[in-house]
């Protein structure tokens, strides 16, 4: 036999017999079951809200790697972005010197600028169009490159016999690029104490250390003198080209004498307006004082580039 069950009830203060019935208790199992859906919901939602599932807390991890190395990589591409510029503007002053003409412009990029935030939020049909795009852009600067350098190779030939009296070396061995003690643009004399145009190059060395010609050539000029750039000798490439070598000791060569890359003129000294034992080195072309780092073409990779030019930059005051 079943017990029945009984409810109190407050109003009338007797004992209510509740409805036993299967409808009723069919009905409280379902309110039971809802409830504990409801509340499982809840728990679920709480608990979604302050914890990570695993799969979430792998994914966390995942995106914070791959921001770590994107940030990394930028790093990188800034240093690479940075040496280009200077690489990009030698390779530009060798065409004109070799060439005389302008390089290839490179295809500009479609995703400059885009931060690794910025990339999850775009659409993926549009980073495959940009992507599209970019490569399409590559390919029209491939087929510009490929008829320019038939025109380069044309040219080159046709400059053949110009190639050996360019200034292309250094004037006196620096292999570790740690002898230019001033480079060329405005640098306070050191004497008048004053900000003035410096046309050349010094390369700090002992007295006495060979310098070498810079490239074919005939000596125009050899003179010697206690004031302004002293002992120096002119030597003049044709083409447009002329090379001065300036505070010298020693001049081994004469007027009108016919020189090759690489030979000996003369040695380093400390003559004229000079402060300390070094060479003054500049490189003209039609008249004008160019930056002859632009001329070292011959013996510096793109890093030792890289390098001359910011070694160059260091000094404020030449030496003469």
């Amino acid at each position: 036999m079943v017990k029945s069950q009984f409810k109190f009830n407050p109003e009338d203060l007797n004992y209510n017999k509740l409805d036993d019935s299967l409808r009723a208790r069919v009905w409280r199992i379902v309110i039971y079951a809802a409830a504990l859906v409801v509340i499982a919901v809840l728990l679920n939602v709480i608990y979604s809200l302050f914890f990570d599932t695993p799969r979430e807390r792998q994914i966390r991890r995942e995106n914070e790697m791959l921001l770590e190395q994107y940030e990394a990589l930028s790093e990188r591409k800034k240093m690479v972005d940075t040496v280009m510029q200077e690489v990009q503007q030698i390779d530009k002053d060798i065409y004109r010197v070799i060439f005389d003409t302008e390089p290839v412009q490179p295809a500009e990029s479609q995703t400059t600028g885009l931060t690794y935030q910025n990339l999850l939020k775009i659409p993926e049909e549009e980073i495959v169009t940009s992507t599209a795009h970019k490569l399409d852009s590559m390919l029209r600067f491939s087929k510009r490159s490929q008829s320019k350098y038939d025109v380069l190779m044309i040219k080159g030939e046709n400059h053949l016999e110009m190639l050996p009296v360019i200034p292309a070396i250094q004037p006196i061995e620096n292999r570790d690029l740690t002898l230019i003690a001033s480079g060329f643009g405005h640098r306070i004399h050191p004497i008048y104490k004053i900000r003035k145009m410096h046309q050349g190059i010094d390369f700090s060395a002992p007295v006495g250390t060979p310098v070498f010609a810079t490239g074919d050539g005939v000596v125009k000029t050899v003179t010697r003198s206690a004031r302004g750039l002293g002992n120096q000798i002119v030597i003049d490439h044709g083409f447009g080209y002329s090379s001065k070598y300036a505070c010298m000791d020693e001049m081994n060569v004469r007027q009108g004498v016919r020189v090759k890359r690489g030979e000996l003129i003369g040695t380093v000294g400390d003559t004229g307006l000079s402060v300390a034992p070094h060479l003054h080195y500049e490189v003209h072309l039609n008249g004008e004082a160019m930056n002859p780092i632009n001329y070292f073409f011959l013996e510096l990779s793109p890093g030792d580039y890289d390098r001359l030019i910011v070694i160059s930059m260091m000094s404020g005051q030449s030496f003469d």
